[in-house]
């Protein structure tokens, strides 16, 4: 669609946000829905984290959510789950809770945002019942060390005689020395055989165990969680050697199979709020990701539960700053986001000259159904060269139900951590 068309169609349809705080016509447009997808356009902008926060909470207030699912790793999201629940021996604060992020980019959860959202969330589930808690997990399949330890560690306080099962199973791992692309390579490259087996009839155990002795639900989904974590990392980082999209597809099932059984080990009552990525959570049908081979949450857990059940929401920025880096591994940096690009959906919106505004997709693709270019920042991030890589050419109102722009964003205010690396 041409820009004289397209900027007063925004111009109409765009509802101003005076700071982030007028949440009551997206609170409106979520409806009933069951599963809440908030995107980010960045891993790095403070305002995409505390915009995310404010609608989670009128949520979690006022539609009764009690399940928060991000991209971040199980086992470190279940130490802050623990804090927001109050459970013995539980991390002291919000921000020691956080501390169990030590995976680069550490940022993404171990910063002052999230801290207060944390903060809340304890706040919150004070003096409520066990049942009315809200929990906080993770989605993410990069965890295979943290997650075999965490596997051992329960086994061995509760005595249980899949222990030495466990052990068996993940002695095939030591060798690679918590090295997960060694593991990866020499699975696919050498003559060595792969750990998928044992880990694979360890998971079926462990969930033929549960099924048999039900309670303790939630140390129980931990259990089985960092199994199911430990099956598909292994997966994972086979794949990432042998290249392609089976990996980024790989990571994506395991995601929306996290949702899944979050949601089913809640009852059918129960509704979740996922944070991801945009290229996480915007269907991927709508993008060129589909010529490539690859799914990804947003499109999966639609075809699942249906496009009712889902309500998707898009980020974005014109310009601004964000914390990412050079290289993965590499430093912090605080990067300046420059202008968009001519002729995307960001240069567009801002052309409105409304500032922050929320924009409602359904029943407006005759209007939004046209492919742009839509921008998307990762962890890596090259300012001066984004025009060659961080424009994905998107349908809007295929992607996503609603999008947020926030015309002129800052960095997130990350804690200082020592890093691992995956």
């Amino acid at each position: 669609m041409h820009k004289s068309v397209l900027v007063p169609s925004i111009r109409l349809d765009a509802v101003p946000m005076q700071d982030g705080k007028d949440l009551d016509e997206i609170v409106a447009a979520i409806g009933e829905s069951r599963i809440v997808l908030l995107g980010e356009a960045s891993h790095g902008t403070s305002e995409f984290y505390s915009v995310r926060s404010a609608i989670t909470k009128r949520l979690i207030e006022e539609k009764g959510f009690q399940l928060i699912a991000v991209e971040g790793d199980w086992p470190s999201c279940y130490e802050v789950n623990r804090f927001i629940k109050n459970y013995s021996n539980s991390p002291t604060s919000a921000r020691a809770a956080l501390g169990s992020f030590k995976r680069w980019p550490t940022w993404m959860w171990a910063n002052e945002e999230i801290e207060e959202l944390v903060g809340w969330l304890h706040t919150f589930n004070q003096n409520r019942t066990e049942q009315a808690k809200v929990g906080f997990y993770g989605l993410d399949v990069y965890s295979l060390w943290e997650s075999m330890d965490e596997i051992i560690r329960y086994l061995k306080e509760t005595n249980s005689p899949q222990l030495e099962q466990a052990l068996q199973a993940f002695s095939c791992f030591e060798p690679y020395h918590g090295d997960e692309q060694h593991y990866g390579a020499a699975a696919v490259f050498s003559l060595s055989e792969s750990c998928e087996n044992e880990v694979v009839e360890l998971l079926r155990s462990i969930r033929k165990e549960r099924l048999a002795n039900p309670g303790a639900e939630e140390q129980e989904l931990n259990l089985e969680m960092n199994a199911l974590v430990a099956v598909h990392a292994e997966q994972y980082y086979r794949a990432m050697m042998r290249g392609g999209s089976e990996s980024w597809n790989i990571r994506d099932e395991h995601m929306t199979e996290t949702i899944d059984k979050l949601l089913a080990t809640h009852g059918p009552d129960a509704k979740i709020i996922v944070w991801e990525h945009n290229t996480h959570i915007g269907d991927a049908r709508a993008t060129d990701m589909a010529d490539e081979g690859m799914v990804n949450v947003g499109q999966l857990v639609r075809e699942r539960y249906g496009h009712e059940q889902v309500y998707a929401i898009g980020f974005g920025t014109y310009e601004g700053s964000v914390i990412a880096s050079q290289k993965w591994g590499g430093d912090i940096e605080h990067m300046p986001v420059p202008p968009a690009m001519k002729g995307s959906w960001e240069e567009a919106v801002h052309e409105t000259g409304l500032g922050d505004c929320w924009i409602e997709f359904r029943g407006r693709k005759e209007v939004y159904g046209e492919s742009i270019g839509h921008r998307a920042i990762g962890v890596i991030y090259h300012p001066r060269a984004e025009r060659y890589g961080n424009y994905v050419p998107t349908v809007m109102a295929e992607r996503y139900d609603g999008f947020i722009f926030i015309d002129r964003t800052k960095a997130l205010h990350p804690h200082a951590i020592e890093y691992t690396f995956a």
